[in-house]
């Protein structure tokens, strides 16, 4: 089993193009991101495929934001699927409402801070409070820990602030805008390489273009895992 401090994002557009590139990729990778996009692509079935009949671990990234009761009620019907990490937003009522749905299930609910396609500019423009992005981002995850959260998402340039937390003591920081270098940054605006994020604390990066639009995907994905591994082994 390949090294799970990565996890592949199959940001495709339905189960058959992502069960097709998870084949090409092999044993080269063991986590999978499956996200919102594919939601009505087949997504939950390739998740539940791809846990079950291959062995891999999930991470569904729903983002999940309602009232209380119901970001209960949409947890405890998604941890039924034996995944491993699913996402909500990181406001403290949604996240302690996510953590009495997974009760009892091995599920991890990870806090989504800010996410790392936003900067100052679209924070601005969706009236959230003036201040450093970094320092907000610290912020949110704190008040996450509070409420129960297992781990929180942040860019990796802010891994290093939140891990210097006590509150992150045994918590996950999971961060996706992650890049190899001279990769094209897409949508992601605060962005490091694999390298960089897991020397600034991150327990898992998550990867997604610069792996499935190679044209092979195994060996991209392999590029990262060294990356990944002599960061261990100079440290």
């Amino acid at each position: 089993m390949s090294d799970d401090r990565l996890i592949v994002a199959l940001d495709v557009p339905n189960a058959v193009a992502g069960l097709e590139m998870a084949n090409r990729i092999g044993d080269a990778v063991s986590f999978y991101k499956i996200g919102l996009g594919m939601l009505t692509g087949g997504g939950l079935a390739l998740a539940n495929e791809l846990k079950q009949e291959h062995g891999k671990r999930i991470f569904l990234d729903m983002k999940l934001f309602d009232i209380g009761a119901t970001v209960e009620a949409a947890v405890r019907g998604l941890a039924q699927f034996d995944l491993d990490f699913l996402t909500v937003h990181g406001d403290p009522h949604v996240v302690r409402a996510a953590k009495e749905g997974a009760a009892g299930t091995d599920l991890k609910i990870l806090a989504v801070t800010i996410l790392t396609s936003l900067d100052r500019a679209d924070l601005d423009a969706s009236l959230i409070r003036e201040g450093d992005i970094s320092e907000l981002v610290v912020a949110r995850a704190l008040h996450a820990f509070e409420a129960g959260a297992d781990g929180i998402i942040a860019s990796p340039q802010e891994a290093a602030l939140i891990r210097a937390q006590p509150e992150a003591a045994g918590r996950l920081i999971v961060t996706p805008g992650v890049r190899p270098a001279g990769a094209a940054l897409g949508d992601q605006k605060r962005v490091t390489t694999p390298a960089q994020a897991i020397e600034n604390g991150s327990d898992h990066i998550v990867v997604g273009r610069p792996i499935w639009r190679a044209d092979d995907p195994a060996q991209a994905a392999r590029d990262v895992l060294a990356e990944i591994a002599s960061v261990t082994k100079t440290t």
